[in-house]
């Protein structure tokens, strides 16, 4: 994980095709993973950062930090 972010990289990864306004099949296409595996990462996101809906996640990926270059 990052510091000071509470997601595991795959649920970022996950997350952050939120910010395309792909649906969890969308999402799963473009990562090559099951539909239920998005809904199983994107769960815990929400409960980990707060957020009450996919838009909010949404909203809230860009304000964690990244890796230095």
């Amino acid at each position: 994980m990052l510091p000071n972010s509470p997601l595991t990289p795959a649920e970022r990864g996950v997350s952050a095709l939120l910010l395309q306004c792909l649906s969890d099949r969308g999402i799963a296409e473009r990562l090559v993973i099951s539909h239920r595996t998005v809904e199983c990462h994107i769960s815990p996101g929400l409960v980990k950062t707060g957020c009450v809906s996919r838009l909010e996640l949404a909203q809230w990926m860009p304000t964690i930090p990244t890796l230095p270059a």
